[in-house]
């Protein structure tokens, strides 16, 4: 009897230790996926990156420190109030611990002041603007995938020392393509260009006709599309069909993802040059875990959206497990400190900064000739690997108040 009773004193000593060691909230891990599920973005982020955060669940084992994770998901449908709302009562009615991939920008940065305010990790993947690592930067905020400066230094900088000099601007009324507008400027003009003029349309939009008449009557060279997604592929379809590109102008798209290209077709899109922070299929890696997310998608391939976001939350739960705790602040400082490095081949040469900011190799894209392709979504040359140090904005030039000047 005595045995029985040390022995359940013991058992008891245990669980009560291992209980102060990891302390997590509702003895639950709650992840929610924040996403467009039936507009403009809902191809290069939605479904596709609900799957990959459940993918990096299952790789993790389901389990931090013996604590069940959950995912659960919603559509803020591109809409900052609604991104908001739904953030608030995630934290404050559902014990969400963390809200991840929240393509768009404005709504990105409505969820940023929520999870600021709650002192709750938020994990960026699809939203592009810089002010998510300057202006809206937080303690417990990471910007991960690739941002509007990146895209800029990558296919900007190719298209002007390729000789196209003079641009003009289609670009997005709102927070994302002002932003991706003005990094672009800012690269054309340091490499000798010139700015013919811009005009601003609705997002979202599907009649460009009166936008890219504008565009031709400019004389431009490159007609530079500030905008994403179904606004990007309407408006690179709609500019052949008026014949602009045969016209002589060239389109310049500065944020294109790889479904983008499938929904164009490589007849349509062939050598258009881009700047990506993921490829399936540029080497053994990437197609392993890109062949069975494809397997859960219907078989479909990655955008890199997709791949940041498994990236991104596979870091959180390394955090998690190390913090041994879900105190936003306290996951924060771990997942600074923590190595980045998964099997999606995700972040390579990853670092997280001061600003939130994941810094990583980008890689400039072509797009291949049908002939040049091989199979079904193989569609890029890799031109270059951009190291990350040369992709995003210096810290220096952070505005972040976090950054020690």
């Amino acid at each position: 009897m005595l045995k029985k009773a040390l022995i359940g004193a013991v058992a008891l000593t245990a669980l009560t230790a291992a209980q102060a060691q990891a302390q997590y909230s509702d003895s639950k891990i709650k992840i929610g996926v924040l996403t467009d599920l039936s507009g403009t973005y809902s191809d290069l982020a939605g479904k596709g990156a609900i799957v990959a955060a459940q993918m990096a669940v299952e790789d993790f084992g389901g389990k931090v420190n013996g604590v069940p994770v959950e995912i659960v998901s919603a559509d803020h449908q591109n809409k900052a109030d609604i991104a908001s709302s739904i953030a608030r009562k995630w934290y404050d009615a559902e014990q969400v611990d963390a809200i991840a991939e929240l393509v768009t920008t404005a709504a990105a940065i409505a969820v940023r002041e929520v999870s600021k305010e709650k002192g709750k990790i938020d994990l960026v993947s699809g939203a592009a603007s810089t002010a998510l690592t300057n202006a809206k930067c937080s303690p417990t905020g990471f910007h991960w995938t690739y941002d509007t400066a990146a895209l800029a230094n990558g296919t900007a900088n190719a298209v002007v020392k390729n000789g196209g000099k003079s641009w003009y601007f289609l670009t997005a009324d709102y927070a994302f393509g002002h932003d991706l507008q003005a990094q672009t400027e800012r690269v054309v003009k340091a490499n000798g260009g010139e700015i013919k003029g811009a005009v601003r349309h609705p997002f979202p939009n599907s009649d460009f006709s009166s936008f890219l008449l504008q565009a031709q009557a400019s004389g431009a060279q490159i007609i530079g599309l500030a905008n994403a997604g179904a606004d990007t592929i309407n408006a690179i379809k709609q500019a052949k069909e008026f014949g602009i590109t045969q016209g002589g102008q060239s389109l310049a798209g500065m944020l294109v993802f790889i479904t983008d290209v499938h929904s164009l077709g490589l007849e349509t899109a062939q050598g258009m040059m881009m700047t990506t922070g993921y490829y399936w299929n540029r080497d053994d890696e990437t197609r392993a875990w890109s062949k069975r997310w494809s397997a859960k998608m219907d078989g479909k391939m990655p955008s890199m959206v997709h791949a940041g976001t498994y990236s991104s939350v596979m870091h959180y739960l390394k955090a998690l497990a190390a913090a041994k705790t879900d105190d936003g602040m306290k996951v924060a400082d771990q997942m600074r400190a923590l190595p980045i490095k998964d099997v999606s081949g995700f972040a390579i040469n990853g670092k997280i900064r001061a600003d939130g900011r994941m810094v990583h190799d980008m890689y400039l894209a072509q797009v291949k000739k049908p002939a040049d392709s091989k199979g079904a979504w193989d569609y890029y040359n890799i031109v270059r690997t951009i190291p990350g140090d040369d992709a995003y904005q210096p810290l220096a030039d952070s505005k972040c108040d976090l950054v020690k000047k």
